[in-house]
């Protein structure tokens, strides 16, 4: 574990792997110390960002080096049950599925088999308010590069691809990422504090047809298992959403 000060209001801890930052964080929000302000989990770093009017950036460090070491707050806590999503995306409104197939040598169904085929942990929440960090592909999928240039606008819902992980674009914001399908689902909603995906959910893609997206559009994603969309792309009946 390495302890690295931002500034004098924040922390940063490197821990080993996903799984030890996922417990540290669960070590010190149980604790909960009166000069906490919020801990924020990145893959295997956490952040740790505390009051400077209540306690001196030296104290924290002891105090976070006592928490990680201690068995009974790290080691052995277990850091809850994951919650599952189901996503529905439309990989038919893609925008640069010719650039991935060029780049793994596969075709689009095996792009599309391969994305929506394995399960996925949130490992961070960033780069605009709930951008979902979603690893890791499947080893066909990786290593294919942002583009050379960002687009202006990506528009929200956009399911892209980079290096090893995949993301969902909440908001219409500048990017780089391969982006391959679309969801219908409402992610993000800033002006109510709706941020439904945290760090260690775990995420799903189901393949949809362009007239399931439209039935679907503007749903909002729920803080549990999801749309059910059976395999043919044909969604249920409404109300189904749960």
């Amino acid at each position: 574990m390495t302890l690295v000060p931002l500034g004098d209001q924040a922390i940063l801890v490197y821990l080993p792997n996903e799984l030890a930052a996922i417990r540290f964080v669960a070590a010190v929000r149980e604790a909960n110390p009166q000069w906490l302000q919020d801990v924020v989990p990145a893959y295997a770093s956490v952040g740790v960002f505390f009051d400077p009017d209540a306690i001196r950036t030296v104290d924290v460090l002891a105090w976070l080096r006592e928490t990680a070491l201690n068995p009974g707050k790290f080691d052995y806590l277990d850091p809850g049950h994951p919650r599952s999503f189901h996503i529905p995306v439309c990989y038919a409104l893609e925008q640069d599925m010719a650039r991935v197939c060029a780049h793994t040598g596969l075709s689009p169904d095996d792009i599309i088999r391969l994305h929506s085929g394995i399960e996925y942990t949130v490992h961070a929440i960033g780069f605009v308010p709930g951008f979902p960090y979603l690893g890791y592909l499947p080893a066909e999928l990786s290593g294919v590069g942002r583009l050379h240039s960002p687009r202006v606008q990506v528009e929200p819902g956009s399911v892209g691809l980079t290096g090893r992980q995949t993301g969902i674009y909440p908001l219409p914001r500048p990017g780089g990422w391969n982006l391959i399908g679309r969801t219908p689902l409402v992610i993000v909603d800033v002006a109510v504090g709706f941020f439904p995906l945290r760090v260690g959910d775990h995420v799903r893609f189901v393949p949809i047809d362009e007239p399931t997206f439209r039935q679907l559009q503007g749903s909002r994603l729920e803080p549990r298992d999801t749309v059910q969309v059976s395999q043919d792309g044909v969604p249920p009946p409404a109300g189904s959403l749960v």
